[in-house]
């Protein structure tokens, strides 16, 4: 199915949310709660590779106790939104580079790569199929989920044979609760690392996020909202946090991020950011920065900003770290001029308001 334009037959469900009960929940989504009335999905086997693509409706999935993705954790998945247009119309945001991303992965974690020109066509066929469920406001957006599961019933370890890629979508607002802060803390873990060289850092797959959420649990109970992660080798350097790189902003205007290792996530939000940086003149370094110069250059005005980013929340300002050894504030402890900047200008070209240089958004 690789070198031909994969079409998804269309089965509509027989029992779709009704419209106003669907308009009910659009008016306050929060995250990743409500769910749309299609799925899609596509099965691969080894004798016949990626077969049957489908848009379905959206249904329990039913599995073996023995299937492989129970007892070897082999799955990946991705994240990316669509929104909606000023004229009504929607669009998808760099959905092509999501499949490059989700092919990576599945290298990864020794799975077949599925076609970009599939993943893509589920993407839009999913959009198409449940564009009503997209909410209305400047923070409203389709949440797409793509993923992929090894189906295989057996016990051993070793790769698959069979495999289900599905997408899956959720209407949503912002990210962080009503309430929050305007910036958030974060907790830096000494105890707990994300991932070490030669792992799967650079994969999204949800065994990454397990093991995250120990630290986060540790974050939450420091009264943190968040933890960033330091390398599994020296515990020294800021790798990213439990969802979301980081970022860096400096009293002479230039940006710094760590630079991609098979230990930190290639986040599509992050190039997106420095792209527009780089656009706008800035000078940006993607660098090692370690949590010590983090606090050095916060107590001596250096460093004025930070903030972290990724495709749910887009880009969440830091206003305080705490670590076992005590706890810092970065500039007013508030969101930042430049923070704000880039993130006002990321989210009009994802809503069709700004100009689109460099062809990031796909209309449907």
């Amino acid at each position: 199915m690789a070198d031909a334009e994969p079409t998804f037959a269309l089965e509509r469900n027989p029992a779709p949310v009704p419209a106003d009960r669907r308009a009910e929940l659009l008016r306050d989504p929060g995250f990743g709660q409500v769910f749309t009335d299609h799925m899609a999905v596509v099965d691969y086997a080894a004798d016949r590779g990626w077969h049957s693509p489908r848009i379905v409706a959206r249904a329990p999935m039913t599995i073996d106790p023995a299937t492989a993705v129970l007892h070897y954790a082999q799955e990946i998945f991705e994240g990316l939104k669509a929104y909606q247009l000023a004229d009504g119309g929607a669009a998808l945001f760099r959905a092509d580079a999501n499949a490059r991303r989700f092919r990576g992965s599945a290298r990864r974690m020794a799975m077949p790569e599925l076609p970009d020109a599939l993943f893509l066509d589920a993407c839009r066929a999913l959009v198409r199929a449940d564009a009503d469920w997209i909410p209305p406001g400047p923070e409203g957006a389709l949440y797409l989920r793509p993923f992929a599961i090894a189906s295989s019933v057996f016990l051993g370890v070793r790769p698959a044979s069979d495999y289900r890629f599905s997408v899956i979508a959720s209407s949503v607002g912002p990210y962080w609760r009503k309430g929050a802060p305007p910036a958030v803390s974060i907790w830096a873990t000494r105890d707990y690392t994300r991932a070490a060289p030669g792992g799967s850092g650079a994969a999204k797959c949800g065994g990454n996020y397990a093991a995250s959420l120990i630290a986060q649990a540790e974050a939450t109970r420091h009264g943190c909202d968040q933890v960033v992660f330091l390398d599994a080798v020296e515990r020294r350097w800021v790798e990213e946090l439990g969802g979301m790189n980081v970022f860096f902003v400096f009293a002479d205007g230039s940006i710094q991020t760590p630079p991609l290792t098979d230990t930190i996530l290639a986040g599509i939000t992050r190039d997106s950011l420095l792209t527009l940086a780089r656009d706008g003149g800035l000078t940006v370094r993607e660098e090692p920065y370690s949590l010590d110069q983090w606090r050095s250059d916060a107590a001596s005005g250096r460093l004025t900003e930070a903030f972290a980013c990724g495709t749910a929340a887009v880009v969440t300002p830091i206003g305080e770290v705490k670590s076992a050894d005590g706890a810092f504030t970065i500039g007013s402890g508030g969101p930042g001029q430049l923070t704000g900047r880039l993130k006002g200008e990321l989210v009009a070209i994802q809503r069709g308001q700004a100009p689109d240089p460099h062809r990031w958004l796909e209309r449907l």
